[in-house]
């Protein structure tokens, strides 16, 4: 573990930024408060507990990727990565709570899940966002994993019409191929939603799909968070190459 981390201690921004793996059930603290800064304090998620964090019963078992500014020394981003071998310790992946994800299932030791993923509003912008995904890139790489998947997000807060209007023009170029279809337990509802509105891409999601990511099928809506989201695929064999050589640049 130890060996991991320091290789996961990139330093290859020319910015305060960097990013590591949490080392200590505080800096796993330091991630949780960010995440409910994001999801309850400004997107109005409805969050278990009084302790202004965001925790869940998968968080013992996961990674938890940290983009850290020195200047401040505060966490600005992060991701929570839940490798194949800990998903079997979990009981399976937060994701199969959303949809089922049985054709996927012959894949599973080899697949990474990610979530949970936030910037702090001051730090959107490419420099947060590029050194998380070279911290699950390299995470990746070095535990020679296979598939990533996870939940995308997008905001429900205009009724859902934004995010079936996005799936419904996204559809026709990233739906992933019939064997790794997934399906949502609680559906959007898609044909009572307007889905021609000229519908912004979330960073998030056009990142995945810039890196070489499929949509796995329809949507799911999620009411504690009270997004739409979408399940992700990316097999790493799919990565775009030039999106993987500027991750993967040593310093």
């Amino acid at each position: 573990m130890l060996e991991q981390q320091k290789a996961l201690a990139a330093q290859n921004e020319p910015s305060s930024l960097y990013f590591s793996l949490a080392r200590s059930p505080s800096e796993v603290r330091e991630a949780q408060a960010l995440r409910y800064q994001v999801f309850a304090e400004e997107m109005g998620a409805q969050l278990p507990g009084s302790e202004r964090l965001d925790r869940d019963g998968f968080d013992p078992f996961c990674d938890h990727l940290l983009v850290r500014d020195r200047e401040n020394g505060k966490v600005v981003g992060t991701y929570r990565i839940l490798s194949p071998e800990m998903a079997n310790e979990a009981g399976g992946y937060y994701s199969a709570g959303e949809f089922d994800l049985t054709r996927l299932e012959p894949l599973f030791d080899r697949t990474v899940e990610v979530g949970r993923a936030c910037v702090h509003p001051d730090y959107r912008n490419g420099s947060t966002i590029a050194l998380l995904w070279a911290g699950l890139a390299r995470y990746m790489l070095l535990n020679r994993y296979d598939y990533l998947i996870g939940c995308a997000s997008i905001s429900m807060a205009d009724g859902g019409h934004l995010a079936a209007s996005l799936y419904n023009r996204l559809k026709n170029d990233y739906l992933a191929p019939a064997e790794y279809r997934v399906f949502p337990r609680c559906p959007l509802p898609l044909d009572a939603l307007q889905n021609d509105i000229d519908a912004p891409c979330p960073a998030l999601v056009k990142g995945y799909l810039r890196l070489g990511a499929y949509m796995c099928g329809d949507p799911a809506w999620d009411p504690s968070f009270n997004t739409a989201d979408l399940l992700v695929m990316l097999p790493i064999s799919r990565m775009n190459r030039r999106y993987a050589e500027h991750f993967l640049k040593r310093p």
